[in-house]
């Protein structure tokens, strides 16, 4: 199938790009603020992506089709390993791949580490990308810049901030130019193509990770059971969801003080859970303890992390 024409008479673009960079530098709220809507959960805990999510920009000229990776580290737990190999893979399947590294952070192992990992990417274009720039004054961000570029052979180097819109169109541009041509790849209007139980689960993950103490984190996950609507009423949907810890000891923080932490999650999640939804939602929240599951082969599958 041949590329159609845009309004200004080029061949229309069509492809994969994807963030990468280590946790915690913005790259799911870049890619939230690029498609213009929340299809990914952000948080100020580091290594809140487990996935690789797919968010669709729609553009006169292109279809960029973004992938947000979880953060490039160095692994502690077989749950560590298996998404440093699948941000991996995903960087040898995109068309062109975004760097991304605050300017309100000194530029450090981690992304040294992760630029000399890029070094070994040799046919795919890598725009860094200094995010965060509403954190950092124009002299920080000049100095960032600079040093950003020294880590690499980059095919542009830009600046930018998802929460002041700063610059996120010339993103858009760089990685959109680098597309191949080819017609779009998801039908207009369609903003991702993680499945609702998936996206339903992240925002349950994202409300219980408010708040919570720096241990706890990477001990959450979330599996959603059910989504159906309530035999006796359109207006309601009932969702019911297990959230997972590793020892009771979590367990009790999650609760809180005679359950109200748990309500404050269910409060928040089921909020955000009624805007992607569009109609009114009964949330279910039940825990459970899974052992030590970050480290169990069987018990990382049952969760949905595949080798």
């Amino acid at each position: 199938m041949t590329s159609p024409q845009t309004p200004t008479g080029t061949r229309f673009k069509s492809g994969f790009a994807c963030f990468i960079g280590r946790p915690n530098v913005g790259k799911s709220t870049l890619m939230n603020a690029l498609v213009g809507t929340k299809v990914a959960i952000t948080s100020n805990k580091p290594q809140t992506t487990r996935r690789a999510i797919r968010g669709i920009v729609h553009r006169p000229d292109a279809q960029l089709v973004i992938v947000d990776t979880p953060g490039l580290h160095k692994p502690r737990t077989l749950l560590g390993e298996r998404l440093d190999s699948l941000v991996r893979s995903t960087l040898s399947e995109v068309d062109v791949i975004g760097f991304c590294v605050p300017a309100n952070e000194s530029v450090g192992p981690g992304d040294r580490f992760i630029a000399a990992e890029l070094a070994q990417v040799k046919r795919t274009p890598v725009v860094a990308i200094v995010t965060k720039t509403d954190l950092a004054d124009r002299s920080q961000v000049a100095e960032q810049l600079l040093k950003v570029s020294r880590l690499g052979e980059w095919a542009e180097v830009v600046p930018c901030s998802a929460e002041s819109g700063y610059q996120l169109d010339v993103v858009s541009d760089l990685l959109a130019a680098r597309l191949p041509e080819g017609p779009p790849l998801y039908p207009e209007g369609e903003l991702t193509d993680e499945p609702e139980q998936i996206l339903v689960a992240e925002l349950i993950r994202e409300a219980a990770l408010e708040g919570v103490r720096e241990e706890l984190p990477h001990s959450i996950a979330v599996v959603v059971e059910e989504i159906r609507p309530r035999e006796d009423r359109d207006d309601l949907i009932d969702v019911q969801a297990w959230l997972y810890v590793e020892r009771p000891s979590q367990k009790g923080i999650v609760i809180g003080p005679k359950g109200a932490r748990l309500r404050e999650v269910g409060t928040r999640a089921r909020k955000q859970i009624e805007a992607l939804l569009g109609t009114r939602v009964y949330l279910d929240l039940r825990i459970k303890v899974a052992k030590d599951w970050q480290r169990d082969p069987k018990q990382l599958r049952r969760l949905g992390f595949y080798d």
